[in-house]
């Protein structure tokens, strides 16, 4: 599962007190470390990494601890999860490129007169709404989560 999530090392089958030495090491080093627990046990450990994730069905310290609280039992939606962020991070990034690039050319051709101000407003706008539709491939992708996972559970 490491392998899959793109994960540089993986640590299992540690007690409590190493789980927390562990997460505070790395964290120190400079690393950004994701810490998997349902337990009381795994809680000061959740606290402390740079991301925790806690099993649904694990204890309410567990849940209370965490960033992160996956529903259930299932870790493979740890996978789905981490897919769906970075898809959501890259949508993020090309949109605010877009609207960034869109505007400065919009406001450099508007000052040198190029540009009508309907014009400009237009294709601002326009860029807009095509921000907006590219956020909403999205939606596709948790629809597609969503009955993947109604698959599985069916």
């Amino acid at each position: 599962m490491g392998h899959d999530l793109s994960v540089d090392a993986v640590e299992a089958d540690l007690l409590p007190e190493m789980k927390l030495e562990r997460v505070e090491i790395l964290r120190r080093r400079g690393y950004v470390v994701a810490m998997v627990g349902d337990g009381v046990n795994d809680a000061p450990a959740l606290m402390a990494a740079s991301v925790g994730i806690a099993m649904g069905s694990g204890t309410d310290v567990a849940r209370e601890s965490a960033t992160v609280v996956l529903l259930g039992d299932d870790l493979t939606k740890l996978i789905a999860l981490l897919e769906i962020s970075r898809q959501c991070y890259r949508i993020i990034m090309t949109n605010v490129a877009g609207t960034l690039a869109v505007d400065t050319a919009g406001v450099a051709l508007a000052a040198f007169g190029f540009l009508s101000p309907v014009l400009a407003a237009l294709i601002h706008v326009t860029s807009e709404m095509v921000f907006i539709l590219n956020s909403a491939r999205l939606l596709s992708g948790a629809a597609r989560s969503a009955s993947t996972s109604a698959a599985d559970r069916g």
